[in-house]
């Protein structure tokens, strides 16, 4: 993982997210990955432990870096109520991936039941009672494609993950240089943009 964190950092200027799939992480990962160039750090709420918002404060306060938390698919929505609070920049909830089935040419390996539309609604209503809607970031990891990620957006997502729809196709793996990446790109932001558009307002809330 840091290998890749540095290789990264190297090629890019854009912000780097670290998100930590890993049992109680410890501050000593924490200033590892401030010095490989992280710009944001997401701890998993399940596997933390009880000292989560000491290490939230720490990575905010003595790393000053951003922090994000996230979990599972099955995690209730009422788990991140500590977790809309100022400290934090981002919440991001991950679909269900059943690893262990070897996935279609051109799919995601994760699984979008209806349930997840619902849940990230859920969590914009949570941060947008909390006043906090221009501040924290919600994201939905896993899944999304050019032919979903427009509900989402209705629904309150301001930040997507995405590997499969920019990497993949009904042939394979897309091929760096032949185009095919940036054509993924390009329809992508394409249909983000419009729902954009169409669902949030000029400052960026929801309508």
């Amino acid at each position: 993982g840091f290998d890749i964190i540095e290789a990264t950092r190297a090629s890019t200027s854009l912000e780097v997210e670290a998100q930590l799939q890993m049992y109680r992480p410890n501050f000593d990962t924490f200033d590892q990955l401030k010095a490989l160039g992280v710009s944001l750090i997401s701890l998993p709420i399940e596997t933390t432990g009880e000292m989560i918002f000491q290490q939230i404060t720490y990575i905010k306060e003595k790393l000053e870096l951003k922090v994000g938390v996230w979990a599972w698919q099955g995690v209730p929505t009422t788990a991140f109520e500590q977790f809309i609070h100022p400290y934090v920049d981002i919440i991001e909830y991950e679909s269900r991936a059943p690893f262990w089935v070897k996935p279609k040419p051109g799919q995601s390996p994760h699984t979008m039941d209806p349930i997840m539309v619902k849940t990230v609604r859920k969590l914009h209503d949570m941060i947008v009672e909390a006043g906090m809607e221009d501040r924290i970031e919600l994201m939905e990891d896993g899944g999304l494609n050019a032919g979903n990620v427009s509900e989402f957006i209705a629904a309150g997502m301001t930040v997507g993950e995405f590997s499969s729809p920019l990497l993949k196709g009904p042939n394979g793996k897309l091929k760096p240089g032949s185009g095919d990446i940036a054509a993924a790109v390009k329809k992508l932001r394409t249909v983000m943009d419009e729902a954009s558009s169409k669902y949030r307002t000029a400052d960026g809330k929801l309508k």
